[in-house]
C-alpha cells in the first residue's frame, strides 16, 4: 500500500428503492436507481482496492447493515462507519476529523463518479504529502467528486447548499478566505441525471 499513513473515506447511501439516485427514478424507476447506484459504488471500491492506494473505510447511511455495505468489508477489506451528524456537511466534517486524529491526510469521495481513477487519488495523496492543504477534485455540475485535507476547518462544511451548483465555487471561495494552499484535479463528472447514463452507457463500450 502506497500510502498507508492516510484515509480515503468514500461516503454512501444505503443502496435502497426511494433513497439512492433519486434523480435516475424517471428514468430507470426506483428499484433499478437503487441497484445501479449499488454497482457504481461496488465498481468504485473495487478499483481502488485492487490499486491499493491508502485504507479504505466506508461512511454509510442509515447504518452499515445493508448487504451491499457487508459485501464491501468482506470482499475489499473495507473498514464501514456510520455518518453522524445533521446534514452531508457536518457527516463529511466529523468523519474528516476522525480520520485526522489518527492519519496525516483524509480524501473524501462518493461511490458514483465512473471517472475517477487511482490516478487521481495518488495524485491527490501526492499533492497533500508536499504540503497543500487540500485538493479539490472539480465536477461539471458545480459539485466536487472529491476534496482532500491536511487538516479541517467549518467553513468548508457550513451553510453550503448540497447538491446545488454553488457548491465548488463557495469551497474555492472559503479555502482562499482561509489561507489555505490548495491544487485541482482534471473537471469531472459524476452520474446524478439521465443524461449522464448515456455517457456512462458510452463509457462500457469503449
Amino acid at each position: 500500500m502506497q500510502f498507508t499513513n492516510d484515509r480515503i473515506l468514500i461516503f454512501a447511501k444505503a443502496p435502497e428503492p426511494g433513497r439512492a439516485k433519486t434523480r435516475l427514478i424517471p428514468a430507470l424507476g426506483a428499484a433499478r436507481a437503487a441497484e445501479f447506484y449499488g454497482e457504481l459504488l461496488e465498481s468504485t471500491v473495487k478499483r481502488l482496492s485492487a490499486a491499493g492506494i491508502s485504507p479504505l473505510h466506508c461512511c454509510c447511511t442509515p447504518d452499515t447493515d445493508h448487504p451491499v455495505f457487508q459485501r464491501l468489508a468482506i470482499d475489499f477489506g473495507v473498514k464501514l462507519e456510520v455518518q453522524v451528524g445533521d446534514d452531508l456537511g457536518a457527516r463529511m466534517e466529523y468523519a474528516a476529523r476522525k480520520a485526522l486524529a489518527e492519519a496525516d491526510s483524509v480524501t473524501l469521495i462518493g461511490g458514483d463518479c465512473p471517472l475517477l481513477e487511482p490516478l487521481h487519488l495518488t495524485q491527490t495523496l501526492k499533492w497533500l504529502q508536499q504540503g497543500e492543504d487540500a485538493v479539490l477534485g472539480p465536477a461539471e455540475d458545480g459539485g466536487y467528486v472529491l476534496l482532500g485535507l491536511k487538516r479541517v476547518d467549518r467553513a468548508l462544511f457550513q451553510q453550503i447548499p448540497w447538491g446545488g451548483e454553488r457548491v465548488l465555487d463557495l469551497t474555492r471561495r472559503r479555502l482562499k478566505i482561509l489561507g489555505w494552499s490548495w491544487r485541482e484535479l482534471e473537471l469531472l463528472w459524476d452520474l446524478d441525471r439521465p443524461e449522464d447514463l448515456e455517457r456512462y452507457a458510452a463509457l462500457a463500450r469503449v
